[in-house]
């Protein structure tokens, strides 16, 4: 087991509960996730984190997409600690160097998403050039609102797990 790891088992429910809202903004999966350590690996907590969060309901879902700016934007709906803040910042960093038509589209096609669905555009950013990011934007702008929201939900796990393997890697 990770020091980080035994240090999240230790924690109080409250501070641990704040820990896991830093990976992912639904507070019922932040509780749940606090009540169901301790976690004997690492594989554990990842495991439990993907079963409760495909658990959930539709509007635990939505709070956790606005617990994210929209893709490049800095600002989120609802509050974000500074961690989350940062971890989202790097994530979407290819959106900072984009050309300024990608960034014109980014914001008219997050504008047209949210009219839609009702929701922002959620996608795990890590490793995606902007371009990438306006393609899959417009694609999934095709999708009925059962079947994107699926797609959004299964983004958001993606994301949920990295910010959780940063958070035992800190």
């Amino acid at each position: 087991m990770t020091s980080a790891l035994q240090q999240l088992n230790e924690l109080a429910p409250e501070p641990a509960k704040a820990e896991f809202l830093k990976c992912c903004g639904s507070r019922a999966w932040a509780k749940a996730l606090s009540d169901a350590r301790p976690f004997i690996d690492a594989d554990a907590l990842y495991d439990k984190a993907d079963s409760v969060w495909r658990s959930l309901s539709e509007s635990d879902w939505l709070e956790a997409f606005r617990a994210h700016p929209k893709i490049g934007e800095q600002k989120a709906a609802t509050a974000q600690s500074e961690q989350a803040r940062s971890w989202s910042a790097r994530e979407q960093s290819a959106v900072q160097d984009a050309a300024a038509g990608t960034k014109v589209a980014l914001a008219k096609g997050n504008q047209e998403y949210e009219e839609r669905f009702g929701f922002i555009f959620i996608v795990c950013a890590t490793g995606k050039s902007s371009e990438e990011m306006l393609r899959t934007l417009n694609q999934r702008l095709q999708n009925d609102r059962g079947t994107e929201l699926r797609a959004a939900a299964e983004e958001q796990r993606k994301i949920t797990r990295l910010r959780l393997e940063k958070l035992l890697n800190q």
